[in-house]
């Protein structure tokens, strides 16, 4: 009973967050805090889903970008946990399929959102030189999960080049976000599913010295240390 009654308010809810999005962003299209303000209200679901989401943000990234973030991606409950940690003046990199789906692509697009063009790389390398523009001309911070893909339980992926390549572009530092193991730990049919926590690192700028490649098993190992430490935090609560 407690699953049904949890799916009817989860729709129910998504809904109109989606209704509320979509008017302030037709209202203001394309604001820098747009995705700021779709994170809160996205995360805002995780009270129905009864869990509890905890953030640790150092104050070098509260004062503000611009910085690259890149995330670890689990599973489809990310939209309503690790978006929580997206700050102010970010956007992020998504699948240009994405802005089809019914309302919530359409809050995607306006909320000012990069959209790429994954099955053809001429694009993709087009939309990457985009991005530095805009990071440079305005200021914005864009949010990367360099997995490419959900991680469905797999542990973290290996990362693709592109979060990587526009750090070294736009000369600006990497700020990791981590979040703790969600892999089939919500139960729509318990009330309580206990605590999600989310750490973001201090912005930490790619070696010169090495190669994108050594930067990217760097900041993956990085971030697996940092999974690491959240894993065992919610293991010995």
């Amino acid at each position: 009973m407690l699953a049904l009654i949890r799916i009817v308010a989860l729709i129910c809810y998504f809904i109109l967050i989606n209704i509320v999005l979509l008017l302030v962003c037709i209202l203001r299209p394309f604001h820098r805090d747009n995705v700021y303000i779709a994170g809160k209200l996205y995360s805002s679901i995780s009270v129905i889903l009864g869990l509890k989401l905890e953030m640790t943000v150092p104050d070098s990234v509260k004062k503000g970008g611009p910085f690259i973030y890149i995330a670890n991606h689990q599973n489809s409950y990310d939209l309503v946990t690790i978006c929580k940690a997206a700050q102010k003046g970010t956007v992020t990199v998504g699948k240009k399929s994405l802005k089809w789906i019914p309302i919530f692509g359409q809050v995607y697009w306006l909320t000012g959102n990069i959209m790429i063009d994954r099955n053809n790389s001429g694009k993709a390398r087009t939309t990457l030189q985009v991005t530095a523009d805009k990071i440079k001309q305005k200021a914005l911070s864009v949010w990367f999960f360099p997995e490419g893909t959900r991680s469905n339980g797999q542990g973290l992926l290996p990362f693709k080049t592109g979060a990587f390549r526009l750090a070294e572009e736009t000369q600006e530092p990497i700020v990791v976000v981590a979040a703790s193991n969600l892999h089939q730990k919500i139960r729509l049919n318990r009330w309580n599913n206990g605590r999600f926590l989310m750490s973001l690192s201090e912005p930490e700028f790619m070696d010169e010295n090495k190669s994108i490649k050594e930067n990217m098993a760097y900041f993956h190992n990085k971030m697996a240390d940092m999974i690491k430490v959240l894993d065992t935090d919610i293991e010995n609560c």
